[in-house]
């Protein structure tokens, strides 16, 4: 049996419509608090959600399911996805929900899962919990007498702020750094310019004045330009774009410049190894990241380490490889010395403690290496036809020419999409004319096997 339910991140869909309804957010209340009932301690779960209007109907919906299953549930309001994750640890619960859609606009909604490790579940516990929901949950309903109860935690946002400034270096403070922080209208909007303001800088916050309707609209992490604007506006040192459940970081130098997350994670790993911090021997981060990161790296004695696209395949490799920082291009950076998943304002802390150290203007300390010239075409393709296409002689002719045209200094990568019907051919080099044609041959050898 395969998943049908969840998908690479939790379940997702539009609000209101299948499966993100308030019958199946209670049905999977049922199963998910049957699963984690491990025991004869009285059972609790932690809900957080963020600002979508959606989260009204599903926070009561997955109450009632896990209280009919005789889980005690703890409300904590909006607040970001690794705050969930943290306090699901902190409080020594047998589970964790989020209720987000992360950088999706208003109409849709999310149900992410933590196990009581604040992990992210196993492919193999999605699968339990989708076949408990599909063979029948009356079997699960406890005795009236061992109902759960439901209670709201009134300090979850101060709790978080704490565990947010305690990551920051000892010593270190953000005094004299004027920074933008857009919270996307979304779940970090009072935690994340609080932090930054009591640990010193000044703070000219936008994207904080959510209605349930505005959550990633026109701003955040998916929607730079209003932070870069402010920051050029107000003369600030940098700005910080979350997304709606704040797992994401996008930043911009004084200029009002995009710093890409590879560059992100090289200066976390780079600070944290003259730290002696750093653990593995280097980082983590997916195949999308430039080839220009990985020879930064080396040239620094560190290693990359590289996974398939997706953050739950990152942490994974750093859990067993015991690596401490890791991330993808996109934003999403792990510190498993902090928190179990992706956290933006955490990652951005650790930027900040990297600029503070360095006493260097943003835009200087953020670009530590030259990116490559990196080219990537969508071949669409039938989805019947993705595998026999690039087992085709002249496909296979083709990607191999292409990586001895690269050499050593280059790379090609070519992966079937997950979500779309069509290939992704990727390369990268240093001459970027060859990329090009690269590229350009490998996409018309696999388009003419596919026709």
């Amino acid at each position: 049996m395969t998943r049908k339910l969840f998908g690479t991140d939790g379940v997702r869909g539009l609000a209101n419509i299948e499966p993100m309804t308030a019958e199946t957010a209670m049905k999977l209340g049922m199963a998910a608090g049957r699963y984690f009932t491990r025991g004869e301690h009285r059972h609790t779960v932690v809900i957080g959600k963020d600002t979508r209007l959606s989260g009204y109907m599903l926070e009561p919906a997955l109450t009632a399911g896990f209280i009919s299953v005789g889980m005690d549930v703890v409300l904590l309001g909006p607040l970001p996805t690794p705050a969930v994750a943290m306090l699901t640890r902190s409080m020594r619960a047998d589970l964790g929900v989020m209720i987000s859609a992360s950088h999706n606009p208003y109409e849709d909604n999310g149900i992410k899962l933590f196990g009581p490790d604040g992990f992210k579940l196993s492919d193999e516990a999605e699968l339990a919990i989708e076949e408990s929901m599909a063979n029948g949950l009356s079997s699960y309903l406890v005795p009236s007498g061992k109902l759960g109860k439901a209670r709201r935690l009134d300090d979850a946002v101060g709790r978080y702020i704490e565990f947010a400034k305690h990551s920051f270096p000892r010593g270190q403070r953000l005094d004299g750094l004027k920074i933008v922080v857009d919270c996307a209208n979304g779940a970090a909007y009072k935690v994340a310019p609080t932090v930054l303001w009591e640990l010193g800088a000044t703070v000219i916050p936008i994207g904080v004045t959510p209605d349930g309707t505005n959550i990633n609209k026109d701003c955040g992490s998916l929607h730079t330009g209003a932070m870069q604007s402010q920051v050029v506006a107000h003369g600030a040192h940098l700005g910080i774009a979350l997304d709606g459940d704040a797992d994401r970081l996008v930043m911009c130098d004084e200029k009002g410049q995009i710093i890409d997350g590879d560059q992100l994670m090289a200066l976390i790993g780079l600070t944290w190894g003259r730290s002696g911090q750093l653990k593995g021997g280097g980082i983590v981060a997916t195949v999308m990241s430039n080839l220009g990161l990985e020879l930064f790296l080396k040239e620094q004695g560190l290693k990359l380490l590289r996974t398939a696209v997706g953050d739950r395949y990152v942490v994974e490799a750093m859990r067993r490889d015991g690596f401490n920082v890791g991330g993808e291009q996109s934003g999403h950076i792990v510190l498993t010395d902090h928190c179990t998943t992706g956290d933006g304002l955490l990652a951005a802390l650790q930027v900040l403690s990297g600029i503070v150290e360095s006493g260097k203007p943003v835009s200087e300390v953020t670009r530590l290496f030259q990116p490559l010239p990196q080219i990537l075409k969508n071949v669409r393709v039938d989805r019947a036809k993705n595998g026999t296409v690039l087992d085709a002689s002249t496909v296979k002719k083709a990607i191999s020419d292409g990586e001895i045209r690269l050499g050593e200094t280059g790379r090609v990568l070519i992966r079937k999409s997950g979500t779309e019907p069509v290939i992704r051919v990727m390369a990268e080099g240093q001459d970027e004319t060859l990329v090009n044609s690269v590229v350009a041959e490998i996409a018309e050898a696999i388009q003419k096997a596919a026709d």
